[in-house]
């Protein structure tokens, strides 16, 4: 291979290429692969550019992410791996810094090392240096050249790194690294802005540069096993769709639980608190998938327009969020995190918010959000309560509690249903028990065909062409008009928010707000004895 272009300072030495292919997975060679291999992308020329590849989303998430569609042979066999960023590395001490974190999600060192022979790197005076992405694109071309019997050579970017240097790299993209022959994607990691006037700024910036069918804005929520099964459960099954709406369903809660504070981080949350860094996003995400009405089609060419068709119709029914419908709290000790200037910030570490979607299925169903840190265990909770058995009293004799359908997104992937059944023997007290399905006794989640995770699986669908489980801008722009009225006033008013104990099930107002707000009736003795018999209760 003739020598490599050279570089200016800061220098990095050019490339010698690695054409192998990953070793394999055995366990993987599933329906996945066979579809994958018979797709066109599968057979073209692909690089990938990491964007801020010497920072922690990079080495944690992007790269692991990337060796496991090279484990399981889900990348085309002569893809190579460009990262980019400022520090003054070498391909040498960028493979030595992610090895570890590859190492963490495969014991085949072999493989790892065979990956790590299709990764470099590249440095720039800054992420927007023409230049520099000149010399890269210099570099990427003479790939692409050695392999003339590829007809394309596609070309995916990943940007890690941060908002406000989004302009500057898109610019350097635009001038110097688009795909010649083939198409060009441009992976934006959140936050997609702080409220409606950053986001609208944002988007503008990107706009300028790339039309939206280059864009796929991550969300990794959506990249989960039982987010990602939503749209099957709620139209592959028949008897749902006679309970999905507001003459069955008395309420919706959806729950977010970490067991951990900012840990360090407090400096980045407390600008954005936890209504921004969880709530507008991710679960604001599920609840469109749970109203939506059906899409068209929920694969298939077209799949993905129209799933965020339907996406931005449910977003469009949702009133703006109301203080008198919010509840904040912050965990005590939060201002203790070293890294957090204002030690009288009265951002929220927890939020509980009702909203209401106005249309015919959910009028006057109550959505319910809870988010907070520092709480009593991992949880994320989707439940659906419905209306209390019509005169099942006066039927039985005795109250019968309400049926409950629960989907757990983590720690583990379940979906139960609580049902009111006789007790045994002589007795004839109602009693209610639990209809369940538990992912992990009914697959294998430890086979890569099963169990990959969320960052994988987005990434995949990108270079698939799959953009259903992306935010286009249109649904960007409407959550944030449904939540920056809220976060004006509660920061223009320096709201204050309760606190609550570390390690506790938050706020001390919280079941009052849920059962006042939401018509909420717990049943959490049947919770807990489920979740400890299924996993699904997480060790603190």
């Amino acid at each position: 291979m003739p020598p490599g272009i050279n570089i200016p300072q800061p220098r990095c030495p050019s490339p010698t290429y690695s054409q192998g292919s990953s070793s394999g997975n055995s366990a993987a060679s599933s329906s996945i692969n066979s579809t994958v291999s018979d797709e066109t992308w599968y057979s073209d020329g692909l690089v990938v550019v990491v964007i801020g590849a010497s920072g922690d989303l990079a080495k944690k998430k992007t790269y692991p992410s990337l060796f496991k569609l090279f484990h399981n042979n889900l990348l085309p066999a002569d893809t190579i791996i460009w990262g980019f960023a400022r520090s003054k590395k070498t391909h040498e001490s960028l493979r030595s810094q992610i090895k570890p974190y590859l190492l963490t999600c495969c014991n085949d060192e072999n493989s790892v090392d065979n990956f790590l022979l299709k990764c470099f790197y590249h440095c720039g005076r800054s992420y927007g240096d023409l230049d520099a992405f000149a010399d890269l694109t210099g570099e990427i071309r003479h790939h692409e050249e050695s392999l003339p019997a590829k007809l394309n050579h596609n070309r995916l970017f990943y940007l890690a790194i941060p908002p406000n240097v989004f302009n500057e790299a898109s610019i350097a993209i635009k001038k110097n690294a688009m795909a010649d022959h083939g198409w060009t994607r441009i992976i934006i990691e959140k936050p997609f802005g702080r409220d409606l006037e950053s986001c609208l700024e944002l988007s503008s910036l990107l706009s300028k540069h790339f039309d939206e069918h280059h864009l796929y804005r991550i969300d990794h929520y959506l990249g989960k096993e039982m987010v990602q099964n939503l749209l099957m459960f709620r139209f592959g099954n028949s008897w749902l769709e006679w309970l999905w709406n507001r003459n069955a369903v008395q309420c919706v809660l959806i729950e977010f639980k970490e067991p951990f504070g900012t840990e360090g981080r407090g400096g980045y949350f407390d600008q954005y608190g936890i209504i921004r860094d969880v709530i507008q996003n991710h679960l604001l995400q599920i609840l469109t998938l749970l109203a939506m009405e059906p899409p068209v089609e929920i694969e298939g060419p077209d799949a993905g327009d129209y799933i965020r068709d339907a996406k931005v119709q449910v977003l469009k029914s949702i009133p703006a969020i109301r203080k008198a419908d919010c509840l904040l709290g912050q965990y005590e000790g939060y201002t203790s995190d070293p890294t957090i200037e204002d030690k009288s910030t009265n951002c929220p570490t927890f939020a509980a918010i009702r909203c209401f979607v106005n249309t015919p299925r959910w009028h006057n169903v109550p959505f319910i959000f809870t988010a907070g840190k520092a709480l009593d265990e991992k949880k994320v909770n989707i439940r659906v309560q419905f209306k209390e058995a019509p005169a099942a009293a006066s039927l039985v004799g005795a109250k019968c509690a309400h049926n409950e359908l629960v989907m757990s997104l983590q720690p583990k992937e379940a979906i139960y249903m609580k049902t009111n059944i006789k007790s045994p023997g002589f007795s004839s007290v109602p009693v209610q028990s639990t209809m369940s399905m538990n992912y992990h006794n009914l697959f294998d989640m430890n086979d890569a065909s099963n169990g990959s995770d969320a960052y994988t699986r987005l990434i995949l669908d990108v270079l698939r062409g799959k953009n259903g489980s992306f935010v286009r801008d249109d649904e960007l722009k409407r959550s944030w008009e449904i939540f920056t009225p809220l976060l004006n006033k509660i920061e223009s008013k320096n709201v204050k928010p309760e606190i609550y104990r570390y390690g506790s099930s938050g706020p001390h107002k919280l079941n009052t707000f849920i059962k006042e707000r939401g018509g909420y009736v717990e049943n959490d003795d049947l919770d807990e004895a489920f979740d400890m018999r299924n996993g699904l209760k997480s060790a603190l």
